[in-house]
């Protein structure tokens, strides 16, 4: 049976110290770490987008060129 009387203070959202300086520091060096590991990926991805983009146009000229 599910319980459909729950008490206020069972789902309250408990306060949050504020942290010291220290912990925000390493806070905000994790937060730093994920963007730039997203940077880090999307530049990589981009790179591997140019370099198949290059072989594409570089084989389409090898099919284009005429024989001899």
């Amino acid at each position: 049976m599910i319980n459909t009387c729950m008490r206020f203070c069972e789902f309250a959202i408990k306060p949050i110290k504020p942290l010291t300086p220290p912990q925000a520091r390493i806070y905000a060096l994790k937060k730093q770490k994920e963007q730039v590991g997203k940077l880090l990926s999307a530049e990589k991805d981009r790179q591997k987008k140019q370099k198949a983009t290059q072989q594409i146009q570089q084989a389409q000229k090898v099919l284009k060129a005429p024989v001899k």
